[in-house]
Parts: C-alpha cells; sequence; structure tokens
C-alpha cells in the first residue's frame, strides 16, 4: 500500500503542520513516511504545500508529481494543483474560500467548508485540521487515535491549549464530510 497526499495553501493556513500531523500519525501505526515542505520566501499570504507519502515499504523518493489525495486551501492551490489528482483519486476543496468547482469529472471531489466548520466547534484558526479531519474521512490510512496522539505530539508542550480545539475540528470535518 503506498498513498500520496498534497496539502496547499496560503502560507499560515497550517498545511505544513497538518502534513506532518498525517506524517506522525502514520507513522505511529508502523507505517514507512516521507514529509517534503515547499513554500515561497514570504512567511504568511506566500504558498505553502507539502507532500506525504505513506507506505508499508520503505519510501524511496520524497517527491510526489501526482498524488492520491489533494487539499486545496484556496484558489491558486485548486488552481496549481487539480490537474496533479491522479484518476480516481480525491481532492479536497476548502468551500469556505474558493469561489469555483473543481472541473474534473474522473476523481471524487469533497467540497469541506473547513472555515465554518472551525467556527461552529469554536476554534476558528482550526480550519486546517477541519479539513484534515475531511481527508481522513475520506483516505483511509490512519486511526483516529493515532491522529489525535499525533497531534498531540507534534503541538508539543508549548501548545497544548489547542488540542483540545484541534480534537473538536478534526471529528468535526470527518463527520460533515463522511
Amino acid at each position: 500500500m503506498e498513498k500520496t497526499f498534497i496539502f496547499a495553501g496560503f502560507g499560515g493556513q497550517g498545511m505544513l503542520l497538518i502534513g506532518k500531523f498525517m506524517a506522525m500519525s502514520c507513522m505511529l501505526d508502523g507505517k514507512h513516511v516521507s514529509w517534503l515542505p515547499s513554500y515561497g520566501p514570504e512567511m504568511r499570504g506566500g504558498t505553502a504545500n507539502c507532500s506525504v507519502i505513506v507506505s508499508d515499504e520503505p519510501v524511496a523518493s520524497p517527491l510526489v508529481d501526482k498524488a492520491d489525495v489533494i487539499v486545496a486551501m484556496n484558489r491558486p492551490s485548486l488552481d496549481k494543483f487539480e490537474e496533479h489528482v491522479k484518476p480516481g483519486g480525491v481532492l479536497v476543496i476548502n468551500s469556505s474560500i474558493i469561489d469555483r468547482k473543481a472541473v474534473r469529472d474522473d476523481i471524487t471531489v469533497v467540497y469541506c467548508d473547513a472555515n465554518g466548520i472551525a467556527e461552529q466547534v469554536g476554534n476558528p484558526k482550526g480550519a486546517n485540521v477541519a479539513i484534515l479531519g475531511a481527508v481522513m474521512a475520506k483516505a483511509n490510512v490512519t486511526s483516529l487515535d493515532s491522529m489525535m496522539e499525533a497531534i498531540r505530539i507534534e503541538l508539543g508542550e508549548k501548545k497544548a491549549r489547542f488540542l483540545e480545539g484541534n480534537k473538536k475540528a478534526l471529528q468535526a470535518g470527518m463527520d460533515a464530510c463522511k
């Protein structure tokens, strides 16, 4: 088994972080993983994406051109990465801020109101984790328990206060996109 992911958005939307969450969660499940960030020179507002590979075998190369699952958190990311979803793959679109529909008909498209979900659970900065929940609902690569543990590990003690809000956003994203 090998699954490839691309998480893409503006810098500051947490795409690199949810990529780390996915990689850590799958590592906790005993899988081989690769996490490769890519971002522009700007800190916030520039482009940011990462690729994650999850496999039962060692990962030979961290590069992903065509992915099984792509998250587009903003319009420029959708425009850039829609064509990179493998036929039969999944494209998860943040419908809160993206004003167009996908044009492909050979993939599964999930429209996730990530910002709205995050607001509803009282975690307005948790849109990234809400959309990660949508990914988990459509790509069965890790368990909810492993993901919750991965979030706890990656947040660390300094950011432990955000754990509960992220758990709520993750679960709500999963529930909304099942």
